[in-house]
């Protein structure tokens, strides 16, 4: 969470109905995110300087292997994900059908969007609806790929992470979920074309390697 004073409450007290832990990574906000999400129920963790999404992410899964969690599910703190719809995410866990399971909504990209998608699955060979969502569900290999020192090395959650896990054996997979507009802000990777070419450049990187 990055500033999401006014919706880090709600998001909390929605997922504590579906969690038995939640826990929200104050990503050096410069509002009161944090004090909202600790009112509101959760753990926080408050990082001193602002790491980026994936940072933020690993330093959650981190926690998450420290008390030995055996699933982990990871939601923006802007609403834009539905806490009703974690059952359906963890199935695939629970049963062993996989080991990472994205939640997936196609239709909330733009085009440019839907078209690096289709590049990106080309480039990786990984078949799934999208790539960047940040509704995702861990079992407890993958939180611990999550937490490694080769994942730090990566910039985004997505096609890098995705590969590691790839590479190493595990199963992904991704099941297809609603998700909300965004109230606030804009995407970090489509919010401009200089940031759009330098995501591209480096997933066209990190499929070369």
């Amino acid at each position: 969470a990055f500033n999401e004073a006014s919706s880090v409450g709600a998001v909390v007290e929605s997922a504590l109905l579906h969690a038995n832990n939640v826990v929200v990574v104050d990503d050096a906000s410069h509002d009161n995110t944090a004090k909202v999400a600790e009112t509101a129920g959760a753990t926080v963790l408050r990082l001193p300087e602002q790491l980026g999404a994936w940072g933020a992410t690993q330093t959650g899964m981190r926690y998450a292997v420290r008390k030995g969690f055996d699933i982990a599910i990871t939601m923006d703190a802007d609403g834009q994900h539905d806490s009703s719809e974690i059952p359906k995410l963890m199935a695939p866990l629970v049963t062993s059908k996989a080991n990472l399971v994205i939640g997936a909504c196609p239709q909330r990209g733009s085009p440019l969007r839907r078209l690096a998608w289709q590049w990106i699955r080309g480039l990786s060979g990984i078949n799934l609806g999208d790539f960047t969502s940040g509704f995702r569900a861990y079992d407890r290999l993958a939180i611990r790929r999550s937490a490694s020192w080769k994942a730090t090395l990566l910039e985004y959650q997505d096609i890098g992470v995705l590969m590691l896990f790839q590479r190493h054996g595990l199963i992904i997979t991704d099941v297809s979920v609603t998700m909300s507009e965004r109230v606030r802000g804009h995407s970090r990777i489509f919010g401009d074309w200089g940031a759009v070419i330098y995501y591209m450049t480096y997933t066209f990187i990190l499929g070369l390697s």
